[in-house]
């Protein structure tokens, strides 16, 4: 921290002992950290109000910028405590109320003098320069390795505004915002509000932007930089996308704007409430932690994710609607109506994770898209939902810290099938009123989760207290399955039982879903009837089924109604076996093929059986989505078959590359669709790794042989060699360092680290290892050195640390909960049998000061090395 001029010591000096006579503890003060618990929130918000935030910045694309926060509140009473978040500043100049004093800072938040604040309005004002954030949080920056030109972008959620500028950082303190920038001439500045003025000061441009609507400080945002920028007024709103320079050609702005005008005209409609704000504006950033984030009016999207070199996939461009989609559903649901504390933001993300879906099937050409929720994220939500560490939809967040402990699959997927669920309760149009009443009665306010089911309760005229109960505050998946008789041909008694998660979870919920009966015949199975049954309950009898011809199979979730996993019942399972490419609805196909691979998981079949039955029905799949899913399971079970090769040696080989050359054939055959071609073209990469696929993977590098239809674009080159690396083919190292001297480029870079540390080689791990535990790479970096150490086939070589890595575990989780996520998800070590079992028990026992967020991971490893020796004893017998 910088002293000032000396003329304001004596005054500093004198203040603080006036302070020293008078106590300014609360009766719960906070710690010294950065995070603030839910109480101490609560009472910085019961007194504090009408705040107004004027934040001037000035940047230069140096490594550090400079700031004046001004902020403006009302108090209800001058409390004992208070405290301003600003974080690892150096305060060059600090007032209250005018009055210039000595900052009483620690480095994470400032604690104001109360005797210099008074009831009504007070003005707290702060002068500081910070270094800019390099690990996606707060003010990001970058620079490009391609022209050197210096790229910036803030990331706030969940608490980090406090890291660009002072401000009462928790989300129940709404806020006005007025920004002044002073930038470099050829900078873009972006934020929530279109700038009214921009006036030319010497070598920088000065920015003005006028005041927002009332925000939370993590939905506000700024972004500057030398953007390129391509502008759509052709709708309602007017529309701006920006990217890197370098990276313009990778963009198709035709294609984000329309899913956004799409998306804006849908939204609009649905809810019954114009878009909230003054234009649209999305952004590409580098180095992004997540997919993309609700900024209001002006969302940030990962250009790792969004970024193509290639002419988009099918599933690129559905990807992209997607998420246009669900991060517009956060513009009325999040940033027009907020959460109070952290432990609302599943609602947030349930809802825009549901409507996003719901857009996308309704406003663009993607009207597959709940099947493809259903393959994706909604089995990403059912794993979860089933791991010993599963958690109701809604639970306690202590402190800002632990806000994202519990943001996961059932956060996002298991609560937007949840509202989905709800939704068929209910009917469409008294959901629809309940939620477009909810987001008028709490406009640019602060909402609980009763407020939201009060809403839906009133437009339904039900009290919804018991499904909330059994939905939101209970954790863990049910199971259903169908017992019925048959006589004479004819259904005597059907009836649907519900089974408990565990145990330890015995809730059973009510849900509506629909139930249908099939048959054989020569052109397939018929779907003979279908109804909607409600059901709660151990058991429930569905007597309009009685009297039905005896079916084949049961589908007790048919269309995906419910969030519930099924069990089908003997016969139905040797019929889904055997009929699979005679299931003509897309979705019924679909569900069966998770059944089998649920059976696989859960020990009921071996992996044998079921890639067989991928052998025999995946070269005939002709559905988008349902290949996908196949894959996905192909790519896992080469995961699995890596870990059990020892005891299965041969199998195991073979059997990758049986997939491996059946997705080389489906390669080749799909010359006239590109989207299958790719998407088949992806998986044969992924998986080959004898050596007759990994030299023609290379022919096909060097230019010697070609695929007809196919072309290899950078994306596709440098998967080629981060696989040829991965399994050390001859010359790889080599044709890394030839692609890395023509790709310059961020993603050039990444590929390149990536290629490089997935080398089975033991020196080079180490070093790569003690490069992440000492910090010394950047973080982006560091992510993806985690990601690439050490693939399921390395075993010997992830075992020669796994001792150093499990006694680190406390030391890399004192860096904090973003780099404990990446850390914990890659470097655990795992070997899939009962001694690396034993070995997390060991450390789940001993290192008992691990955050919450480090031992839940260390818990589902365990739970996962479990399903893996489980599913290898499965193939064993």
């Amino acid at each position: 921290m910088n002293l000032f001029k000396a003329s304001l010591v004596a005054l500093t000096c004198s203040v603080l002992m006036s302070c020293a006579t008078h106590s300014t503890l609360n009766t719960a003060p906070r710690d010294t950290s950065a995070y603030i618990s839910q109480y101490q929130a609560a009472l910085r918000s019961q007194v504090i109000s009408d705040v107004r935030y004027e934040l001037d910045f000035k940047l230069t694309g140096e490594a550090e910028f400079s700031a004046t926060s001004k902020v403006t509140f009302r108090l209800s009473e001058v409390p004992k405590q208070l405290s301003l978040d600003l974080n690892k500043a150096q305060i060059k100049r600090f007032l209250i109320n005018g009055t210039a004093i000595y900052p009483n800072y620690n480095g994470a938040y400032i604690s104001l003098n109360t005797r210099l604040l008074t009831s009504g309005e007070n003005t707290v004002e702060v002068q500081f320069t910070r270094a800019h954030s390099t690990n996606g949080e707060g003010l990001h920056r970058f620079q490009d390795p391609v022209d050197g030109k210096v790229y910036l972008y803030s990331h706030f959620e969940p608490a980090a505004a406090q890291q660009m500028f002072a401000v009462f950082d928790q989300p129940d303190i709404k806020a006005n915002y007025q920004i002044t920038v002073t930038a470099p001439k050829d900078w873009q500045v972006i934020s929530s509000m279109r700038e009214t003025q921009v006036t030319p000061a010497g070598a920088y441009n000065r920015w003005s932007f006028p005041d927002t609507p009332k925000l939370s400080p993590y939905n506000f945002s700024m972004h500057a930089g030398p953007y390129h920028v391509w502008q759509d007024n052709s709708g309602r709103y007017p529309m701006r996308l920006f990217a890197r320079e370098s990276v313009a050609n990778q963009v198709t702005p035709q294609d984000w704007f329309t899913y956004t005008k799409q998306g804006l005209t849908f939204f609009d409609n649905y809810f019954g409430i114009a878009y909230p704000f003054k234009k649209y504006d999305q952004i590409l950033v580098p180095d992004f932690l997540y997919g993309a984030m609700e900024n209001a009016a002006a969302v940030t999207f990962s250009e790792d994710i969004f970024l193509h070199k290639a002419a988009m996939t099918a599933d690129q461009k559905q990807s992209l609607a997607g998420v246009i989609m669900h991060e517009m559903a956060h513009q009325w649901f999040g940033d027009l109506v907020t959460m109070k504390w952290w432990n609302g933001l599943w609602l947030n993300e349930s809802f825009a994770s549901f409507m996003g879906t719901l857009a996308t099937q309704e406003a663009t050409e993607f009207t597959n898209a709940w099947r493809n929720f259903y393959a994706t994220g909604k089995q990403k939500a059912y794993e979860q939902d089933s791991l010993v560490t599963t958690h109701p939809i809604e639970v306690p967040v202590a402190t800002t810290q632990n806000a994202f402990d519990n943001i996961d699959a059932i956060t996002y997927q298991k609560g937007a099938s949840t509202l989905k669920q709800l939704r068929h309760l209910l009917g469409d149009m008294v959901f629809r009123r309940g939620v477009s009443n909810y987001l008028k009665q709490y406009s640019y306010q602060n909402a609980e989760l009763d407020d939201f089911i009060n809403s839906l309760s009133k437009a339904a005229g039900r009290d919804l207290t018991a499904w909330t109960q059994e939905w939101l505050y209970s954790a863990g998946v049910n199971t259903i399955k169908a017992e019925y008789r048959c006589n004479g041909n004819r259904i005597s008694a059907f009836s649907l039982v519900q089974l408990p998660a565990s145990a330890e979870l015995p809730t059973l919920r009510e849900q509506k879903v629909q139930v249908a009966l099939f048959t054989q015949s020569r052109s397939g199975l018929r779907n003979d009837i279908t109804v909607p049954v409600t059901y709660k309950g151990s058991r429930t009898e569905v007597s309009q089924l009685v009297g039905e011809r005896c079916p084949d199979l049961v589908y007790p979730n048919f269309d995906d109604w419910g969030f519930v996993k099924v069990e089908l019942d003997k016969k139905s399972f040797k019929t889904a076996q055997q009929q699979l490419s005679n299931v003509s609805d897309p979705l019924l196909r679909s569900m069966l093929w998770q059944s089998l691979w649920d059976s696989v998981r859960e020990g009921k079949l071996s992996l044998e059986q079921y890639l067989s039955t991928v052998f025999v029905n995946a070269p005939a799949e002709s559905d988008y989505t349902i290949v996908g899913q196949i894959i996905d399971s192909m790519l896992r079970s080469k995961e699995y078959l890596a870990q059990i090769a020892p005891i299965q040696q041969n199998y195991a080989e073979n059997a990758i590359k049986g997939l491996s050359q059946m997705s080389l054939r489906k390669t080749m055959e799909s010359k006239d669709d590109n989207d299958f071609q790719r998407r088949w073209f992806n998986a044969y990469v992924s998986l080959a790794s004898d050596r007759d696929s990994l030299r023609h993977l290379a022919q096909l590098l060097d230019g010697d042989t070609k695929i007809k239809g196919l072309t290899l674009d950078q994306d596709l080159r440098w998967a080629i060699i981060i696989q040829l690396n991965r399994y050390d083919f001859p010359n790889a190292l080599q044709r890394l360092n030839t692609e890395a001297a023509k790709d310059n480029s961020d993603a050039g870079e990444k590929a390149a680290l990536a290629a490089e540390v997935i080398r089975p080689e033991a020196s080079a791990k180490r070093r790569w290892l003690s490069k992440v535990h000492q910090d010394s790479l950047p973080f982006a970096k560091q992510r993806i050195v985690m990601a690439n150490l050490y693939p399921a086939e390395q075993k010997l070589l992830s075992a020669a640390t796994a001792e150093e890595r499990l006694s680190s575990l406390n030391d890399m989780d004192k860096k904090g909960p973003v780099f404990m996520r990446n850390y914990g998800y890659n470097l655990i070590p795992t070997d899939c049998n009962y001694t690396s079992i034993a070995a997390l028990n060991n450390v789940l026992d001993s290192q008992t000061g691990l955050s919450n967020l480090a031992r839940r991971t260390l818990l589902e490893t365990r739970q996962k090395e479990q399903r893996c020796v489980l599913i290898k004893n499965t193939m064993a017998h």
